[in-house]
Order: structure tokens, then sequence, then C-alpha cells
């Protein structure tokens, strides 16, 4: 009799394998040819932040290298979507993943010439060092309304304390430093890590934290503190509710009261934004908010075959 494996298991993988571009780029970055035009003075002390929505943002170094990370899709199980549509096609030099949830994970829909999944230790390119520093998952959400933590204890098999918990429940804080600024990303990292974890963060110039109105990841004053504590200067909020890209079943809403509450914050007028060195080192706690402004044209709705393909490409 054969048994049958991965019954019962999802057997995605990656599909490198299907896409059609190559690493040309990377090599002429490697060999010290640049690929694209040298930028200007100007160009060389800032860096583009672009804004997929959830906690997806492509950063584009002084130099052309691309960054994209935390890009999203729905549940591949298929009975809990929060995205009215799939990923946007995007070709970026290196794709990185804070951790194993689906609202962050989809390394595989990106085509990039370096898969970063996880990342823990440090890893250096071109004009751009970015560093993986292991921490956990939140796993106390009695702030929000839902409580999801509790409910995924009681529900599922899953654990989630930090010194038992499933993979799923590991998070990697990502620190980028390009254009001689230092900027980290918090995916959805308990906000109480040991000191240890704090000092290998050191101090940021630049904080995109999780905040939305239904306080799913940090509680409105936990974002703040963690801001404080990172001494950031500019503040990014992300995985908020956008009416046009997430569901209901996502619970996420929009972060404007958080937002409001913050002196004199700065709305984008799109889904990008470019970030100067002057500009972030004079600023203390300002807050830079996309609000619905993605960096991609959503459909108006999602093609009727997508609800049975699953995110493929």
């Amino acid at each position: 009799m054969t048994t049958q494996r991965n019954e019962g298991r999802i057997n995605e993988g990656m599909w490198a394998w299907r896409q059609p571009e190559n690493h040309n780029r990377m090599i002429g970055f490697q060999s010290g040819k640049t690929p694209v035009p040298a930028p200007s003075s100007a160009e060389s002390d800032s860096f583009e932040l672009a804004y997929f929505g959830g906690s997806a943002f492509r950063l584009t170094a002084p130099s052309g290298l691309t960054l994209m990370i935390d890009p999203w899709r729905n549940l591949p199980t298929g009975n809990w979507d929060w995205y009215h549509y799939d990923f946007p096609r995007e070709c970026v030099d290196i794709v990185l993943s804070t951790h194993a949830h689906f609202d962050h994970d989809a390394v595989h829909m990106v085509s990039a010439s370096v898969v970063l999944d996880r990342l823990i230790g440090s890893f250096e390119f071109g004009d751009v060092r970015i560093i993986g520093v292991a921490d956990k998952h939140v796993s106390d959400s009695t702030h929000n309304a839902y409580d999801w933590a509790e409910m995924t204890r009681r529900l599922t098999p899953i654990r989630t304390d930090p010194d038992t918990n499933w993979r799923p429940f590991d998070n990697c804080i990502i620190v980028m430093e390009m254009a001689g600024m230092r900027i980290l990303h918090w995916g959805d990292n308990r906000p109480n890590p040991p000191q240890h974890v704090w000092d290998a963060i050191g101090a940021i110039d630049i904080a995109l934290l999780p905040v939305d109105g239904s306080q799913h990841v940090l509680s409105d004053a936990q974002a703040d503190e963690v801001a404080a504590r990172l001494k950031a200067k500019v503040i990014v909020p992300h995985h908020y509710g956008i009416w046009n890209l997430t569901a209901r079943a996502s619970t996420m809403l929009p972060c404007d009261d958080w937002v409001d509450a913050h002196a004199d914050p700065i709305r984008t007028g799109s889904g990008t934004y470019r970030f100067s060195r002057d500009f972030v080192m004079s600023q203390s706690g300002r807050v830079v908010h996309f609000g619905e402004n993605l960096a991609f044209d959503p459909p108006l709705q999602a093609p009727p075959e997508d609800k049975d393909r699953r995110n493929t490409p």
C-alpha cells in the first residue's frame, strides 16, 4: 500500500521556473557596470518607497536596485479571502518576507533574482545592506475586538506562545540600509521583544509599522511606543484596510484616526514617495501616510476565473 506523504497538505512550491526574466541586471551590478543610469547627486541621498497595500512595499535604492518586502496573497485553501484580487505582476531584484503568513509570504508571486525569506543575519549587495533580526509574531491580541490570537488557540492546533510557537508565529524584523538611511519593516512582530532584539535593531530613521483601525497587530499605543523606542524620525503605517483591496473578512480598517492624532502628517498624493536624507534627518516622529494610494492600478473587480486559479501566475 502506497502512503500519500503530502496528503492533506498544500504543495505549492516556488514558481521561479515559470518566470521568463533572468538575473542579468544583478550580473551588471555585480560587475560594477550599473545597468541603470548613474544617480544624480540629489538622487544618491534618496530612495523611493512604493506601497502595494497590506504590508507590501517596494524600495528603489539610489543605484536602481529594487526590493519588494512582504507581498501578499489569499489563503491558498480558498476558504478565507483577504484580498479582492491577486498581487500584481512585479519584477524586482530582491524579494523579502518577514514571516510565514499568507498576507506576507507570497515571494513566489514576485519575479526576483534573490529571495530572502525570513532572513536572519545580514545580506549586502550593491548599495544596499539588509539585516534580519529574529523575534516573534504578536500572540496577544486582547486589544483587538476579535482577539484573533485566542481564536487561533481555541479553533486550531497551532501554538502561538513564544516559547513553543509553530513556524507562522516566528517573525523576522527587517532593517534595510540605503541612501544613508536605516529603514525598518516591523512585519507582525510583538511590541515587547527582549532587550537583545532592540540592541540588534539600533536607531531607525524610517519605521514601517503595522497600524490599523481594528488594532489587529499593534494597538495604537503600542505603535507609538515602538516608534519612540526606535527613535524613528519618520513613521509609515501599513497593514490597514483599503476599500478596494482588502475584503471585510480581513477585519482590517483604515488607520486615519491614528494618523490624525499625530502632528502635521503627510498624506501622499500617490502610491510612491521619495525620501531624501536631508528631509528624514530633520524630522521627529513625522507620519507619512499612503492612505488608499497604491503603486499599481487595482482592477475594478477580480476576473471570475481568479476565484478558481488561486493565485497562479
